[in-house]
């Protein structure tokens, strides 16, 4: 008997992705969309496609993510993000490896880049790979920050067959998202009772700039590598500006 899949993600305002992630995951036995209200046409979209949406109020990715997988009929999950596309060598892998996945509950598989129509090869996204095929009875989302993460309780792969990361539409919704990042990240800090100090508004943004686009190479991606390195370091800026902001309401 063939393993059945679902397809989830989580979703607010992406009207513009829908029918082509649908493409993409319509090998899927089902498809899930965890809502975050959005004020857009992505849900007449999806539903218009037989797409299940589901609303839930964000809190964190995590909490978002781990109650996607519980409305998920069937074990093996696949969890991409709307910008980020299967090729038809990748889905034929994924079909193939759920009917064989030896001892491994969870895959890795690289990602492709892409910003402002450029294939970005460098500033250390030539290694990017995230989780996105898994077993839910051995899997959940951890961290309630930006980059959470799968964890696992059995052993991991990769595959070998990378997706399309799509992840600019226009530099202000890039930017929106670094915002929301930056943000999350401030809230967390503050949880912990973190303050910020000079080392972080100038040192921490400087090292970031320094690393992305010396250090792993950004430089070789011209100005495309520049604006990536640029706007990155000024979103650690802005992680630490909006963690003083929060301690200026208290004080």
């Amino acid at each position: 008997m063939v393993p059945k899949i679902t397809a989830l993600a989580i979703t607010y305002n992406e009207e513009e992705n829908v029918e082509r992630y649908f493409e993409s995951l319509s090998f899927a036995d089902e498809i899930i969309f965890v809502d975050s209200q959005s004020t857009d046409k992505t849900i007449e979209i999806a539903e218009r496609l037989g797409v299940k949406v589901i609303q839930r109020k964000f809190d964190d990715f995590s909490n978002q993510r781990n109650f996607a997988i519980e409305q998920a009929s069937h074990d093996w999950i696949l969890f991409f993000d709307l910008d980020e596309i299967i090729s038809k060598d990748l889905e034929l892998e994924i079909k193939s490896i759920v009917q064989k996945p030896d001892d491994k509950v969870a895959f890795y598989i690289r990602r492709k880049f892409y910003f402002m129509s450029k294939l970005i090869r460098y500033g250390g996204w030539q290694n990017d790979k995230a989780i996105r095929l898994f077993n839910k009875q051995h899997c959940q989302y951890n961290g309630n920050l930006v980059h959470e993460l799968v964890q696992s309780t059995g052993k991991t792969g990769v595959l070998k067959n990378k997706l399309h990361h799509y992840s600019y539409k226009n530099f202000d919704n890039y930017n929106d998202k670094l915002n929301l990042y930056s943000k999350l990240q401030a809230e967390n800090l503050f949880f912990l009772k973190q303050k910020p100090n000079l080392y972080h508004f100038f040192i921490r943004p400087t090292y970031r700039f320094l690393w992305q686009y010396i250090f792993r190479l950004g430089i070789l991606d011209g100005k495309t590598g520049f604006i990536l390195a640029y706007i990155h370091s000024f979103s650690v800026f802005k992680r630490y500006l909006q963690l003083w902001m929060m301690y200026r309401k208290i004080e």
